[in-house]
């Protein structure tokens, strides 16, 4: 086993499948990246199979969701119902032949940062994945916590709306991708003027978000509205994680980082008027520098700690 060169890191989402190739040093070898498929299970092992050599240690899954570590299965996933209890962990070993280990997708991203990212050297920090939904791992006394983390399913809103998990209120539901285009079609259908409505020939719901954050960068009030709000909403949530946790750094990561101007910068600005100024002035908020590679990236060094190589 300690002969193998490589592992294969898995990252799926509620919105993309990843799959990688990853070197013991954490360079990718290949990656394939495709949109969230309805067979899941078919098309993991499909594309998977296509990486598979005498090279590869073990195989690492990162899924959005709560974890059952016991059952290694996925328990609840908001944002990707079709993962949860089914046996993906079973079926990749009885395929393969290989040790499988699964991961929620941001501890793995975490995992990520940590071995050869923006968390690398840090003794402390937090990643905020920023997508459909959003998640959260945590580094703390150099070892990632292997816990659920779900800060996207903390209550910022004490009555605010239900989640699809049940809970009222959630961060996601104010500062997720998700929550920005459902407010952005919410806004367009009640009549608000917006350069949007051209990108999207009359249908809201094919609006993105990088749509949005072109139209604000062109000086669009509602697009500027939807991100600096749901900056203010992020922005209370690192106050949160600051205040308890005291962290090195946040690291963020996603899709949404892209609007880092707008949306990343207001939710700094809210971060530091919330949190307690002496915690806040010791923590940096930082992107990611693996970005979207960071869990399958993560995922694969999982393997290589779970089979003891060296990576």
């Amino acid at each position: 086993m300690g002969e193998k060169r490589y592992a294969i890191g898995i990252d799926l989402g509620g919105t993309n499948l990843r799959i990688a190739l990853v070197s013991r040093e954490g360079e990718l070898i290949r990656k394939i990246k495709e949109p969230t498929p309805e067979t899941l299970l078919e098309s993991v092992r499909e594309r998977t199979g296509t990486l598979i050599s005498d090279e590869v240690a073990g195989i690492g899954l990162g899924i959005a969701g709560l974890i059952g570590r016991a059952e290694r299965r996925v328990l609840i996933s908001p944002n990707l119902h079709a993962v949860e209890k089914i046996d993906l962990v079973g079926g990749l070993e009885e395929k393969f032949g290989l040790p499988v280990v699964l991961e929620n997708d941001a501890n793995a991203a975490a995992a990520g940062e940590q071995w050869v990212g923006a968390g690398r050297g840090l003794s402390s920090f937090v990643l905020l994945t920023l997508g459909t939904g959003i998640g959260g791992g945590i580094v703390h006394g150099g070892e990632l916590l292997g816990i659920a983390a779900e800060i996207g399913h903390m209550s910022i809103v004490g009555d605010g709306e239900k989640c699809g998990c049940g809970n009222y209120g959630c961060l996601e539901l104010y500062a997720s991708a998700k929550a920005i285009l459902a407010r952005a079609s919410a806004a367009l259908e009640s009549g608000r003027e917006s350069v949007l409505r051209s990108y999207c020939g009359g249908n809201f719901y094919k609006l993105t978000t990088e749509d949005i954050h072109r139209a604000a960068f062109d000086g669009d009030g509602l697009a500027r509205e939807l991100l600096k709000n749901a900056g203010r909403h992020l922005g209370i949530g690192i106050a949160n994680i600051v205040n308890l946790m005291s962290p090195e750094a946040v690291i963020l990561t996603g899709g949404l980082t892209g609007a880092w101007d707008l949306y990343v910068q207001e939710a700094i600005k809210e971060a530091s008027r919330r949190a307690l100024r002496e915690l806040f002035d010791d923590v940096r908020i930082v992107p990611s520098t693996l970005k979207d590679d960071a869990g399958i990236v993560g995922a694969a060094g999982l393997v290589f700690r779970s089979v003891g190589i060296k990576a």
